[in-house]
């Protein structure tokens, strides 16, 4: 881990609920004069959360592909348009667009097809924090407990 994301000798000054309690935390040390540079909200209790967006069929994998080879063929088509003469600039453009969603349609059903039906869906997934705690650099911990106890509709466990 990099110096930034790290302390010393970390304490724990709260655990919260959620992110924007550890937020109004840090900001209530800040506006009172606390070292806040001397503070980590590191999110615990990670979990993997998936969203299913929908049913994957060969229609939909086709147009995904085409939509994304459509979108890369464009970019490589206006730089290659940019070194193209006036006359060719067009021609250019709308061929590499026409590769593009060839090459997408193909990598789209080559992919679906890898997969052999054992994940016929679409999805989005993140990772989210059940909970957040706010670390301070243990020198500091006494002197933000004492302002925290100040800090209106305080969680109990600080």
């Amino acid at each position: 881990m990099t110096e930034i994301f790290s302390l010393e000798y970390p304490q724990s000054l709260g655990v919260f609920d959620d992110y924007a309690g550890a937020q109004k935390a840090v900001d209530h040390l800040s506006d009172e004069g606390f070292p806040v540079e001397n503070c980590l909200i590191v999110g615990t209790e990670l979990r993997q959360v998936e969203r299913v967006t929908g049913r994957l069929t060969t229609g939909r994998v086709l147009m995904a592909g085409a939509g994304s080879g459509a979108w890369l063929g464009l970019l490589i088509g206006i730089l290659l348009g940019l070194f193209a003469g006036e006359d060719q600039w067009v021609p250019t453009v709308l061929g590499a667009i026409g590769l593009g969603i060839v090459f997408g349609v193909v990598s789209g059903l080559l992919g679906y097809a890898a997969t052999r039906g054992r994940r016929d869906f679409s999805s989005v997934q993140r990772i989210v924090a059940t909970k957040y705690e706010v670390l301070v650099e243990h020198k500091f911990l006494a002197q933000g407990q004492q302002l925290l106890a100040k800090l209106p509709g305080r969680p109990v466990d600080l």
